[in-house]
């Protein structure tokens, strides 16, 4: 946590991935992130994993650090609520439907400097997932055996961890607008344009337009360099990767691979020397020498070769072992043991990711219980006495955690 945004009011009323990694973007970096919810949590409140009494793992952290307002957004009073507090705070991100009662320009009404940050699935509305996203793009089509033609979904919600990051740019994109020039607007973000866009910027629109085709599945080998996974002689699977030309001669060292690289380069005619298109041209060549000699080394003794010649790699791991690497996790200062979690179970939980020169990273903050700062958040934003909270309350419009 960083103190960056502080003075800084959001907004967020979200599910699932994409809106909350936004807001909890914003509030690693100290924006107050209000986090509005039905009464008992909304649809991803129980969104797996989940613990033994049913508390999610994955909501208790991608909401860490807003504070938790629990209306009835079923009846028209707690909906009058939630968009009188838009107003008052006057910056909202979420995923709910452009036309719906969060209309921006409903909310927009008396206040031109609204901003509203909304993530959307198509541009006109339509519903979409990452996992819908990415199997329009055609990624999962590249992903998989190569043996096997059947499209393949990756695990990762990529599309939506990028849509969060991107509205957290997005917004505050439009609050510096909006200090420029006292004007607001809504930000639209549908996934599947920051999926296609992604695309776009990766070169993958350019390449079947000059090519005329698809690329070819290519297992766990990497696109137009020399990468891929290999097996030691005690059986640790890792990846091995050279990507410039600096890595490959490392590499032809580690191995003592020049003269199978020469006699390669005779019999077909090509000079690997500064082009890494024609190794990759001739990766199965180039393939079956490097597995033929990783297979020769225990793991231990490939990676003080691989090291000293600075070639890259790195072990497949499950999680399980991830966990437990100092690196990654137990010696990360990323990462900060918590026990106040809603959920009760204590755990390492990630703070900010980026690193700032002369400012603390403050340890990762709980996240809230369902209807925890309802009162707080009625008082200090909409001014509310408390005997108006608590008539709220009594009314079921409100709930207090």
């Amino acid at each position: 946590m960083y103190d960056i945004l502080t003075g800084l009011s959001v907004v967020e009323v979200s599910s699932f991935v994409a809106s909350p990694t936004a807001g909890l973007y914003m509030a690693q970096f100290g924006a107050d992130v209000i986090r509005v919810d039905q009464i008992g949590g909304g649809q991803d409140f129980k969104r797996w994993p989940v613990t033994r009494d049913n508390d999610s793992l994955s909501w208790e952290n991608l909401n860490r650090a807003k504070r938790s307002l629990a209306l009835d957004l079923t009846r028209p009073e707690g909906r009058e609520l939630l968009v009188e507090l838009c107003r008052k705070v006057g910056s909202l991100i979420t995923n709910l439907p452009a036309k719906g009662f969060l209309a921006h320009d409903r909310i927009a009404e008396g206040r031109a400097d609204m901003v509203t940050v909304r993530v959307m699935g198509w541009p006109d509305g339509s519903v979409a997932l990452d996992y819908t996203a990415n199997a329009a793009v055609g990624y999962t089509a590249l992903t998989g055996p190569v043996e096997d033609p059947r499209p393949v979904n990756h695990v990762l919600p990529a599309w939506d961890l990028l849509t969060g990051a991107y509205a957290a740019f997005a917004l505050l994109a439009a609050v510096r607008r909006r200090e420029q020039t006292g004007l607001g607007g809504e930000v639209r973000l549908p996934l599947t344009d920051i999926a296609m866009g992604s695309a776009a910027n990766m070169g993958r629109i350019a390449e079947v337009l000059y090519t005329g085709k698809d690329r070819e599945r290519l297992g766990n080998a990497v696109f137009g360099t020399i990468g891929r996974d290999f097996v030691t002689r005690d059986g640790v699977r890792l990846m091995v990767v050279a990507i410039n030309e600096r890595q490959w001669q490392g590499l032809i060292k580690a191995l003592n691979i020049a003269p199978a690289m020469t006699a390669i380069e005779a019999e077909r005619g090509v000079s690997f020397a500064d082009d890494d298109g024609m190794r990759f041209t001739h990766r199965d060549a180039i393939f079956a020498v490097i597995e033929r000699e990783v297979a020769r080394y225990d793991h231990a003794d490939l990676v003080a070769l691989l090291d000293a010649n600075a070639v890259v790699h790195g072990p497949y791991r499950t999680m399980v072992e991830a966990v437990d690497d100092p690196r990654l996790v137990t010696a990360n200062p990323m990462f900060t043991a918590t026990a106040d979690n809603p959920s009760g179970f204590a755990y390492p939980a990630a703070g900010a990711f980026a690193t700032l020169p002369a400012m603390e990273r403050k340890a990762p903050a709980p996240a809230p219980r369902n209807g925890q700062h309802s009162e707080a958040v009625l008082a200090d934003v909409l001014g509310l006495s408390p005997g108006q909270i608590g008539h709220l309350i009594d009314q079921g419009l409100v709930g207090s955690g």
